[in-house]
């Protein structure tokens, strides 16, 4: 798995190198670190009104959890049964939508109470979930992202391109200052992308982000992107550290 990790990061940055007009290269800068449940699979992580929130997979272990940022601890927790494999989540407008990996269904909860309204078709393998505060925006491991209105209906599918090349394996989704980051599965890369035109502008290496010490057999792959007040914050899949980082263009 780490040379199909290592062979996917090159493949990406040659894409990049090689493009007309190629995407700014960042690396990271580690600002703090947080604790992290090492048993999360994560899939969804955003802050909605201050708060943190997850939204974590695997088959009979998928859940979404309200988070105490400094210590890692789980506030509220609501688990899913075990025939559903959970994936991305945001809030919008008073709910939560979640997203299930190949279920062809997803969620609505309110997002205060956290009180279940509804569940969804969804005809689309779930990956990815984020809003731009209008509209739902999915990922479903393709090069294509989908904008979609609260009943998850698409209004509008877009191509993510480097250059000539369209970018499979878009994941975990994040909006940040009128872009879309988005995690590339397999990989420590995550890409920043014009939402009107798909063409990514920005790829960063999140490479060594958290130390071989801490890993372990279990450990998975970058996937959690966050922003609170223009800070951002990553984690992965199994990952028992949280960080806040900033960027630092190449």
């Amino acid at each position: 798995m780490k040379r199909i990790i290592l062979f996917a990061a090159a493949l990406l940055l040659a894409f990049a190198a090689c493009s007309a007009s190629p995407p700014k290269q960042y690396g990271l800068k580690v600002v703090k670190e947080y604790p992290h449940d090492r048993e999360a699979y994560t899939q969804g992580l955003f802050f909605y009104g201050g708060e943190l929130y997850e939204s974590t997979g695997q088959t009979g272990k998928s859940s979404f959890r309200k988070l105490d940022l400094e210590s890692g601890k789980v506030l509220r927790k609501l688990e899913f049964d075990k025939r559903y494999f959970g994936e991305g989540s945001v809030m919008l407008d008073g709910r939560m939508y979640m997203l299930t990996w190949t279920n062809n269904v997803a969620f609505v909860y309110d997002a205060q109470s956290l009180k279940y309204e509804k569940t969804c078709a969804y005809p689309r393998e779930g990956w990815g979930l984020t809003t731009d505060g209008k509209d739902l925006i999915a990922s479903d491991g393709s090069a294509f992202l989908y904008f979609m209105d609260k009943d998850f209906q698409v209004k509008r599918k877009l191509k993510v391109m480097m250059g000539e090349r369209p970018v499979r394996l878009l994941n975990e989704l994040e909006w940040i200052d009128g872009k879309i980051w988005a995690n590339v599965y397999t990989t420590d890369m995550i890409l920043i992308i014009n939402p009107s035109s798909g063409k990514v502008e920005g790829v960063i290496d999140c490479g060594g982000l958290l130390p071989q010490s801490l890993r372990r057999r279990d450990t998975d792959v970058l996937n959690g992107i966050a922003v609170k007040d223009g800070r951002i914050f990553l984690t992965g899949k199994n990952w028992p550290r949280m960080y806040e980082v900033r960027l630092v263009e190449k």
